[in-house]
């Protein structure tokens, strides 16, 4: 039996990160629509709501490492360091709640369990975690690409007398000051903990599972200076970040690496080391590192060289250096390999020596040695962007599940849609745009609004995207992956930290410039890609 009008709801928002907070403003203050954000966590942030963890900040520079709408809160509220820390990214997105208001139409402490699609009515049935139903015509997953936390499993994990976490689910009251500490894996997660524990920690001891490529951050305070020239040229900052491949606020190269002399590719490369940034050093230095097996080769050598030149004891070193392709999310971080030269911190390196069992004393390796721990911590990583919604029981037309539409590989048109779901939309759902967060975000809640006001204009009571495009876009996704080396390691961004899932594309590598003009170029054909009906449709005027 469906809702009486009165208790319906025009669109529900799930989550209140980055995402769902934009996309609740846009579709409320903007569009008029009667909306409800519904948010698991007993605050805003998402990502950084959850993400405590000593040493938690962002790893894009903090003048773009934010939503670029309000151009008074940009020039009101600047970053203090070139990196944003934890607490005061949660302070800002707490700040863009309060001053739009927000905050009443948030269900806090509510998670979405269930979403169902009537096909006569052309609306979803949301189901809550306490039980309650919503009625509403449209449905937007703003979930996070990284919220669904991947615990491997470890025989004895259960048995552990310490305090065993995962880092993205830090408790507030947990204090690593002097304990014997084990962290698994060496991610960018992972390091920012490793970098943050090893001078406060009495013991810490890594558990690798694969070794990575680390560049310095550059990280510091940001002077008035410096400041006031970004107040003043904010405008041209984000053109440059809206029109670049990463949207990371640096230059990005088109210099391809082999074709200037070995000399000039170690000065340039020594300059990125020395300015800092993961990001800038793969797509700053030069344009082809992520594609060109000798100039991915000539950035991976110069970084192994570091570790051998920074890295007292040569086993530990030799542990560290990676051999393959420098082809995975780039990493930075101040003082990284710094940290194994410390007398209190100890490399184990799961592949040659597995974790064998979690006791409640600690961990034991397959060399019979037993890591005595008060702190075991999880820098596991997510199952990246699926994994949200694989938590949830979404059935669209024909009660088909989005595990069985999914069951191969995730698939969507534009990364915000996919075929037989209609009114459902997804920020960063699978094959969105691989690059910073917040203007990617940006871009797709701006979109996703754009194509939901054209229904109602319209008078549709559903949208939905077609099957030629969904393959269409799919088809493109994987071209560009396979052509790039990020195809050729294992890694998150592919799927392949969880175990028994088979490798699948999950994003869209051609750059965000590129992917805006695809969105710009959809809405100006009347949103192609999409069907709109339920009711008479007026034509486009």
């Amino acid at each position: 039996m469906s809702a009486p009008a009165s208790d319906r709801l025009d669109a529900i928002v799930i989550g209140a990160g980055f995402a769902g907070i934009y996309m609740l403003h846009k579709l409320r203050n903007e569009l008029g629509l009667r909306v409800l954000a519904f948010e698991k966590a007993d605050g805003v942030g998402g990502t950084w709501y959850w993400n405590k963890y000593p040493g938690a900040c962002s790893d894009v520079d903090g003048i773009v490492y934010r939503y670029s709408f309000d151009r008074e809160l940009l020039r009101e509220l600047m970053p203090e360091s070139r990196y944003v820390p934890q607490a005061q990214t949660l302070a800002l997105l707490n700040e863009v709640v309060d001053r739009n208001n927000l905050r009443g139409d948030i269900r806090f402490g509510t998670g979405v369990v269930g979403l169902t699609f009537d096909e006569d009515r052309n609306e979803w049935t949301v189901r809550t975690d306490d039980g309650a139903e919503y009625v509403s015509c449209y449905v937007v997953g703003a979930l996070g690409p990284l919220s669904e936390r991947n615990f491997p499993e470890i025989e004895g994990r259960e048995s552990f007398a310490g305090r065993l976490v995962h880092t993205g689910a830090w408790p507030d009251d947990l204090d690593i000051t002097g304990k014997r500490v084990g962290v698994i894996g060496t991610g960018s997660t992972g390091t920012q903990f490793i970098c943050a524990a090893a001078p406060v920690a009495g013991h810490l001891t890594v558990f690798q599972r694969s070794p990575q490529y680390v560049v310095p951050a550059g990280n510091g305070p940001l002077g008035a200076d410096y400041l006031a020239q970004v107040r003043d040229g904010y405008d041209a900052i984000w053109e440059q970040v809206y029109e670049s491949r990463v949207g990371c606020g640096f230059q990005e190269s088109d210099v391809p690496a082999m074709s200037v002399s070995a000399a000039e590719r170690t000065r340039v490369f020594e300059q990125a080391w020395q300015a800092g940034s993961g990001f800038r050093f793969m797509f700053g230095t030069f344009g082809d590192i992520a594609f060109d097996p000798d100039a991915n080769e000539a950035a991976a050598a110069f970084i192994r060289a570091k570790i051998a030149a920074t890295v007292r004891d040569p086993e530990t070193a030799r542990l560290l250096t990676p051999t393959g392709y420098y082809a995975k999310r780039p990493i930075c971080n101040d003082g990284y390999y710094d940290a194994y030269n410390r007398d209190n911190v100890k490399l184990v390196s799961v592949k040659e020596n597995p974790i064998q069992r979690i006791t409640p004393a600690g961990v034991v390796t397959a060399d019979g040695v037993e890591h005595q721990l008060d702190v075991l911590v999880f820098a596991t990583g997510f199952d990246a962007i699926e994994g949200s919604y694989d938590r949830i029981d979404v059935r669209g037309s024909g009660g088909r599940t989005l595990r069985e539409h999914w069951s191969e590989a995730p698939t969507t048109y534009l990364g915000v849609a996919t075929n037989g779901f209609p009114n459902l939309f997804m920020v960063f759902g699978p094959n969105s745009v691989f690059c910073n967060l917040p203007p990617g975000i940006e871009s797709q809640v701006e979109w996703i609004s754009d194509l939901i006001a054209a229904a109602e204009q319209r008078g549709a009571a559903r949208v939905e995207t077609t099957v030629a495009a969904e393959d269409g876009w799919t088809q493109t996704c994987r071209g560009i992956a396979e052509a790039s080396l990020f195809a050729k390691v294992d890694s998150w961004i592919f799927g392949a930290n969880i175990p028994g899932k088979k490798p699948r594309t999950l994003f869209y590598f051609g750059g965000l410039g590129t992917y805006r003009r695809t969105l710009r170029e959809s809405a100006a054909a009347d949103f192609d890609g999409f069907v709109f009906g339920g009711r008479e449709v007026p034509a486009a005027v």
